[in-house]
This record gives C-alpha cells, sequence and structure tokens, in this order.
C-alpha cells in the first residue's frame, strides 16, 4: 500500500506475487518473507517499466492522506523522495518493512555485507537531504539553520 496509488493496485500486485510463488513453491525458503519482499520488488519494478511511456495525469494522482501526518513525517517523506531509488529501497525495507539486514539483503539479490554498506550510505544521505530544506507537502519549505554570515 505504501507503494501503490490505491488497494485495488496493491491487491493486483499481491495476487501476481502469489501466483508466482505457487509456480515457484519448490524455491520458497523457510523463511519467506525477505524472498515474498523480492518477489513483489521484481514485479513491481516490471510493471513500472511497462507504464514508463504512459503519463499520469495529475488530476489522477491519489491523494494519500498525508496532510494529516505529523509534520516530522511529512519532512522524512520530502527528504526520502530526493534520493536516489536504491536508497529509498533499503530504507524503507529496514524502516518500514523492519527487516533486518540480512533480510534486506535477500529481497535486493546482494550479500549482507553490500546491503550494510547500501544502508550506511542511504542513510548517510538521508541525513544531509533532512538538513536540506524541501519542499514538503504543507506547502512550504523546512527551514535550514542560518549560519550567522552577513549578506
Amino acid at each position: 500500500m505504501r507503494r501503490l496509488p490505491d488497494a485495488e493496485a496493491a491487491g493486483e500486485l499481491a495476487q501476481d506475487v502469489f501466483v508466482i510463488t505457487w509456480r515457484r513453491r519448490a524455491e520458497v525458503p523457510a523463511a519467506p518473507l525477505p524472498w515474498l519482499y523480492g518477489v513483489a520488488r521484481r514485479v513491481l519494478a516490471n510493471r513500472r517499466r511497462a507504464d514508463t511511456h504512459v503519463p499520469v495525469p495529475v488530476a489522477h494522482v491519489p491523494d494519500r492522506g498525508f496532510q494529516n501526518e505529523p509534520a516530522a513525517v511529512l519532512d522524512l517523506r520530502a527528504a526520502l523522495a530526493t534520493l536516489p531509488e536504491p536508497d529509498q529501497e533499503i530504507l524503507r525495507l529496514i524502516g518500514w518493512e523492519e527487516l533486518s539486514v540480512g533480510e534486506a539483503a535477500t529481497v535486493l539479490g546482494c550479500s549482507r555485507t553490500a546491503a550494510g554498506v547500501r544502508l550506511h550510505r542511504a542513510r548517510r544521505r538521508l541525513t544531509a537531504a533532512l538538513a536540506t530544506p524541501q519542499p514538503t507537502s504543507r506547502g512550504y519549505a523546512v527551514a535550514a539553520p542560518e549560519t550567522g554570515g552577513s549578506r
């Protein structure tokens, strides 16, 4: 639901994931959650690649109700949106999906060490993005600390 515009799209994605899971049931590991996230990630990436030629009209962009969230969450979402997709992915897996670094590595198809390095770098970039003024859905930019220099 965090990555798709509505419940119907999320339901379709879940359906596709479980169809693939059924076909590949002999490959499903004993701890299936990271594997399922990996399948979902690839299905979603394939859909987005197929849909790149179809622009989404602004009138059809869903309002996810973020205006009711605390200001810190809005600022975090705005800063996260400025990061490259691979950084967003590792931060979502660890922070939102609450996977371990090892489980995130399984989802991403890399080693635990590589996932740890990706996470460290993504956190560093997110910290820098949070320190930089970003437009938010509140309609104004987050103020950066003043340096005290003269004009």
